[in-house]
């Protein structure tokens, strides 16, 4: 019935009259709808409550039940998935007669690092300075700041940390090991954050791994400890574990590596068979000889002993292809009983040529720190120069 000019809102009706939703039309309302423009309107409506439904899950959202902040809502950092293969991080400066690196050394200060000013506090020690090489590549001078930065650490095992034995560049960043606790910290200025945790041996062992050396390879950070079997301070055989590795992926994954016939391996070689020995603090994958370079610290013929290791300290660059089936090694320089490799890099700009090292003494409780440079051909480009009367173990271009 008319009603100031419209229609009576009733039921929708099919064409035979009947109450329904078949039929060549109906009347919703006041307007006929064709049954052409039923499915137009079914995606019209779905898609709005697509839309509906994605500003429920943004994170953002109220609905979600998070608690981010509304002035920094949670998002993926997409950039964090790519592998930053950027070395050294700092621009090389050119000087009159060549070029100039930022470097910096870490220590392992051992027993003598707990905070006496704060309880479960241990210390470690880092210091950054320069390395100029010649044009040529035939000189190298190092000058290493003053004041060394105190880094902090609460993390200990067995009443001992931050003892750290290594340093260096991965996937864009700064890190350590601590020997003690098997935590892999990154070094950020004058902190450091625990990255991830090490297990001794298979990863099946409550103990922290005595991490010793750090290299890159493939994307991938290569954890070593001392190479040898752990024995008794006599030399009885106890475990494998310090032969074997870690294999950690840009993200943090771990893997645990059997390395024991790697390490025998050149052990054989350089004349060292079981139950004589090699101590490795040091090692280097190069991608430009496609090798691996170890520089081991001590080595000897006949069984661990802990007060003869002391004059134990070898002279000797070991050289591995990929699967240690190619051994070689050669001597650099005279021989130091007392003076041992603890940690090296080759020199950027030099084709993997020009190393620098740390070499660390310890003599009856006398310690000291060496730095050093050579070329692979074991020609000395610098000889070693006393820096500190700590043990400092990282060496790095930063």
């Amino acid at each position: 019935m008319p009603n100031g000019g419209g229609y009576v809102r009733s039921p929708v009706f099919d064409s035979r009259g009947s109450s329904g939703s078949s039929g060549s039309a109906a009347i919703v309302g006041s307007r006929l709808i064709s049954p052409l423009m039923r499915p137009k309107i079914a995606i019209v409506v779905g898609a709005i409550m697509l839309l509906f439904l994605l500003y429920l899950l943004l994170p953002n959202s109220p609905a979600t039940g998070q608690s981010f902040s509304a002035n920094v809502p949670f998002q993926v950092n997409q950039a964090a998935f790519v592998y930053n293969n950027t070395y050294p991080m700092s621009a090389v400066e050119r000087t009159v007669d060549g070029r100039k690196y930022k470097i910096a050394v870490i220590s392992d200060p051992d027993t003598t690092n707990k905070d006496p000013n704060k309880e479960n506090q241990w210390m470690s020690y880092l210091i950054r300075g320069s390395l100029s090489i010649s044009s040529y590549g035939d000189k190298i001078s190092v000058n290493l700041d003053e004041k060394p930065v105190t880094l902090k650490s609460q993390l200990s095992q067995g009443g001992r940390g931050m003892e750290l034995s290594e340093l260096v560049t991965f996937n864009g960043k700064l890190y350590t090991v601590d020997d003690r606790t098997g935590v892999i910290y990154e070094v950020a200025g004058d902190k450091v954050f625990p990255w991830v945790i090490l297990p001794d041996g298979d990863g099946k062992n409550t103990k922290g791994m005595k991490g010793e050396w750090m290299a890159v390879k493939d994307q991938h950070l290569f954890v070593g400890g001392l190479g040898k079997e752990w024995t008794t301070i006599t030399g009885e055989l106890v475990n494998l574990n310090p032969q074997w590795i870690k294999v950690i992926g840009h993200l943090g994954a771990v893997h645990h590596v059997n390395w024991v016939s790697n390490y025998n391996a050149m052990r054989n070689k350089g004349g060292f068979p079981y139950p004589g020995y090699m101590i490795h603090e040091s090692g280097v994958w190069s991608n430009i000889h496609q090798r691996w370079f170890f520089l081991p610290r001590r080595a000897s013929t006949e069984k661990y002993e802990e007060t003869a290791d002391e004059h134990r300290a070898t002279n000797l660059l070991f050289t591995c292809n990929e699967f240690f089936t190619d051994v070689r090694f050669s001597k650099i320089g005279s021989l130091i009983s007392v003076r041992g490799y603890s940690s090296f890099k080759f020199v950027p700009g030099t084709n993997d040529q020009v190393i620098v090292a740390l070499k660390t003494e310890e003599d009856a409780g006398k310690i000291a720190t060496f730095v050093t440079a050579f070329n692979i051909d074991g020609k000395i480009l610098m000889p070693d120069k006393k820096f500190a009367d700590i043990k400092y173990e990282g060496i790095e271009f930063v």
